[in-house]
């Protein structure tokens, strides 16, 4: 491997530590639940989510488990 091949994976592990530099615009994601899986979008700073428990609450244990995953990558819907 070359020297500037190891020069960067060295600083994208850097990267990698470094959560603030990330910032989630919008995704798309199949979430495995335990019972089934569910369809969650990011956009617009907002989660949706197709279980029931979201359509009444607008939050589930998909999209909390998410904001907990991506904790300083997305804006903080609430606070802690």
């Amino acid at each position: 491997m070359d020297s500037g091949m190891i020069g960067k994976i060295e600083k994208a592990k850097r990267y990698a530590e470094e959560r603030n530099r990330f910032s989630f615009n919008r995704f798309d994601l199949t979430f495995h639940g335990d019972n089934n899986d569910h369809h969650v979008t990011f956009e617009n700073d907002k989660f949706l989510c197709d279980c029931e428990f979201f359509i009444t609450h607008q939050r589930c244990g998909h999209t909390m488990a998410l904001e907990i995953l991506l904790k300083d990558m997305i804006p903080a819907t609430v606070e802690a």
